[in-house]
């Protein structure tokens, strides 16, 4: 109830200084008259109780007797009509007011009804919604909890509460003051405030009608030639469609440029179009949209390029095992912007696209398709010329066909790449396909390396000598 008697108070008090416009005009002007015309006496009730014929008499007299009276009673020329007059205002001015106070009432119970419905809606979010609601998250990191989305939609509430009693009010008051002549003005410029713009809005929306169609149309084309696009990446993704020359690796970044393109299409056609696209206010943005995107993107355009380039080039691809600039690793991620290796020690490295065009990439998968012999694998070891070479081939080339991973065919072999002063070094050279097990394979070899020539007798050190000069020391005889 305390909100229905400040509501009724707050849209009542205006109505006094409506009844007191009013009012005034209930008073009886003064009437002047000559010596030879006296004002006849009228009772209050007369006008009331006199038929219409005559009325039309006390006119037609009163129309007669104007001509005998003086100037200063030419703003009065009719007292009986003025009375009457006056006493219909009176009568409309209370109906308004009865009307009025009707509708305060009216709106006022209307916003109690409104406050109870939306504390009855609170209550039961309350209630139930810590149980029925679950926690917002994104990707498995959970953002808001159902607590906090409880006491977020009570808020909203509250807001949309205080919303829907304020536009009640604002409405409550322009009726109320139209029904009054004093405050009429006032009502229609109330109302104004709120019809204007819709009337506006709904104005422009009726003569945007046809370039909205225009815009659905290119839009919907764009998304059919999209989804024709699609169609045909997965397709050759998939290998059931082969273009000869055309790879099934470049299929989808294809068809992710080609989207671009089609969309900026879109842009660029549709945009005479939108709303507002001719005011100066949108061209500015635009402009300064188009400058700050231009600055502030220079790196981004670049890896973007470089990204288009790299995969027309095919340097590699997810999965394979490359070095770039001594980082050996696997790549697990490859797109528009940058490349992501994963070592063997679990460690991710990430390269922009135009650090990687502008240095070398070495594939170790290329050398170990199908149609290839494997990747060589190699390690040196130094011996001195009294160890036969022959021995230490024959030790090298056994110990790398009991390594694991590596291929009985093609033989391993050993090449002799140095000649020393005191060793000759030489290099073991296996193959293999597992890229994956580098790392062990090499543990292995070395291994197998260190038990052959443990097997064989020969120490694997290799010679050194140093040379020391001694001077003779002289005396005097």
């Amino acid at each position: 109830m305390k909100q229905f008697f400040l509501v009724l108070i707050f849209i009542f008090m205006p109505l006094v200084f409506i009844a007191a416009q009013e009012g005034s005009g209930t008073e009886q002007p003064p009437v002047f008259v000559t010596d030879s015309v006296q004002a006849s006496p009228v009772s209050p009730v007369e006008p009331f109780i006199a038929s219409p014929a005559e009325r039309d008499n006390l006119v037609s007299d009163s129309k007669t007797d104007s001509d005998r009276v003086t100037s200063a009673t030419a703003p009065l020329k009719n007292p009986i009509l003025e009375r009457i007059r006056l006493k219909e205002q009176q009568m409309n001015f209370f109906q308004h007011l009865i009307i009025a106070l009707i509708i305060i009432a009216i709106q006022a119970l209307l916003i109690r009804l409104v406050w109870k419905l939306f504390s009855h809606f609170s209550g039961k979010i309350e209630k139930s919604g810590k149980e029925k609601i679950k926690p917002f998250t994104i990707k498995h990191l959970k953002l808001l909890s159902p607590k906090q989305i409880v006491y977020a939609l009570k808020i909203l509430l509250h807001m949309l509460k205080y919303a829907v009693t304020a536009f009640q009010l604002f409405i409550t008051v322009p009726m109320v003051f139209s029904l009054f002549p004093a405050t009429r003005k006032f009502a229609e410029t109330l109302f104004g405030y709120v019809f204007t713009p819709l009337k506006n809005i709904a104005i422009d929306a009726v003569k945007y009608i046809p370039n909205m169609i225009t815009l659905i149309i290119i839009i919907v084309i764009a998304r059919y030639a999209q989804r024709i696009l699609y169609f045909f990446s997965r397709q050759i993704t998939n290998g059931k469609l082969v273009i000869p020359g055309f790879y099934a690796d470049w299929a989808n970044p294809t068809f992710k440029m080609l989207q671009v393109l089609i969309w900026a299409f879109v842009i660029a056609i549709g945009y005479p179009y939108l709303p507002g696209s001719d005011s100066r206010v949108f061209q500015g943005v635009s402009v300064f949209v188009g400058i700050v995107f231009s600055l502030g993107s220079t790196n981004a355009i670049g890896n973007l390029v470089a990204g288009l380039v790299i995969t027309y080039m095919r340097p590699f691809k997810i999965g394979d095992s490359v070095k770039i600039e001594e980082i050996i690793g696997f790549v697990v991620e490859k797109n528009m912007m940058v490349v992501r290796l994963k070592t063997h020690k679990n460690e991710y490295v990430t390269f922009p696209n135009i650090k990687i065009l502008n240095t070398s990439v070495i594939n170790y998968n290329t050398s170990s398709d199908e149609d290839a012999d494997g990747l060589i694998l190699n390690t040196e070891v130094s011996f001195g010329y009294a160890t036969p070479w022959q021995t230490v081939h024959e030790t090298l080339i056994n110990a790398a066909l009991a390594t694991e991973h590596v291929q009985k065919k093609p033989k391993p072999f050993v090449l002799q790449t140095g000649m020393d002063d005191y060793y000759v070094r030489y290099q073991i050279n296996c193959y293999t396909k597992e890229v994956d097990k580098v790392p062990f394979i090499y543990t292995r070899l070395y291994e197998n390396i260190q038990d052959g020539f443990k097997e064989a007798g020969i120490d694997m050190t290799s010679p050194s000598y140093e040379v020391s000069v001694i001077k003779e020391q002289t005396g005097d005889k």
